[in-house]
Parts: C-alpha cells; structure tokens; sequence
C-alpha cells in the first residue's frame, strides 16, 4: 500500500445550487448547500436574525415564520423547499404605518420577558386571529402550544392577542 492510498479521505458535501427566495416581498438569491435549513439561510446568510434559533429540532416555535400565509417552523424546512414560496419574517411584518398591531399590542401587554421567544410567538399570534383560532384563552392557548414561552409570559400573551383580536383585528 503506498503512502497516498494510507491518508484519511475527506468527504466533502454537495455542493452548493443557486435558491431563488422570495422573502418580505423581495426577490433573493442565495448559494446554499441543499441540506441548509431556511432558519440557517435567513439567519447566516441573508443577516435576517429577527427569526431565532432556539432547540434547532421543532418543538420550540422560535423560529416560526409563513411560508404563503401559513406557519411553518424555519428549522424544519429547507432552503431549497422554500424556493418560489412567500416567505415572510417578523422584519417583514411591520408596514409603511409602523408597527403590526401584534408587535404593539406584545409591548403594551408586557408579552415578553427576555425577548427571545416574541417573534415567533408574534408570528404565530397574528396567524391564529387570522384562522379563527382565538375565540377563549383555551383555544389561545391550544393553537399557541406549539410556541413556548421560557420565561413564562402567557398570560400577557394572551393578553395581547386578546387586545388585536377584540381591538385593532389581526389581519397583516
């Protein structure tokens, strides 16, 4: 055996394709390897770090975000799946008037403690007004599960989603 058939191969990974992504509005292209995850490709290589990482493996709801109007978890989703889908961050919800009712009514009711959950949970908040979801605090809370709070601000959650829900709607 001679020395080069000796030394550790190294493998490498697929090489990166181009990902056409529509995000807030905007067109962007981006060179990625297909296994990055569109939380990554937001986050790293587009500087979006409003949408946060927190367990990387679904259960939290830090990084919810729409994909065409519907909640979908960053960490679980694929760049490259996303490609000529909607995309829609917590940078992008705010409009020309300022902030979304949500991000007001958050601040208003005290919504968040370190912060670190709140766009996720604003995200997922406008969406359940928006499907219906938000008739009791039980039906606030069942259709919220899948966002947690460490911190333990759900009872101002849902206080401020009440607010949008009976005050200022909840419609993007």
């Amino acid at each position: 055996m001679s020395d080069t058939d000796r030394r550790p191969r190294v493998i490498q990974g697929p090489e990166s394709v181009p990902v056409s992504l529509r995000i807030n509005g905007r067109p962007r292209v981006l060179q990625v390897e297909p296994r990055v995850s569109l939380l990554d490709a937001l986050r790293e290589h587009l500087g979006l770090t409003g949408t946060k990482k927190g367990c990387d493996q679904g259960t939290c709801g830090a990084c919810t975000v729409w994909s065409d109007g519907r909640r979908v978890l960053a960490c679980l989703m694929l760049a490259v799946t996303a490609a000529g889908r909607e995309i829609t961050t917590i940078e992008g919800l705010a409009g020309d008037d300022g902030p979304h009712p949500m991000q007001r009514a958050f601040v208003e009711n005290d919504a968040f403690q370190c912060g670190y959950c709140t766009p996720g949970q604003i995200m997922s908040a406008v969406k359940l007004i928006e499907e219906g979801n938000a008739a009791t605090d039980e039906d606030i809370a069942e259709f919220m599960s899948g966002n947690l709070c460490r911190c333990a601000a759900y009872p101002n959650i849902r206080a401020a989603i009440r607010q949008v829900r009976d005050g200022a709607g909840g419609a993007s």
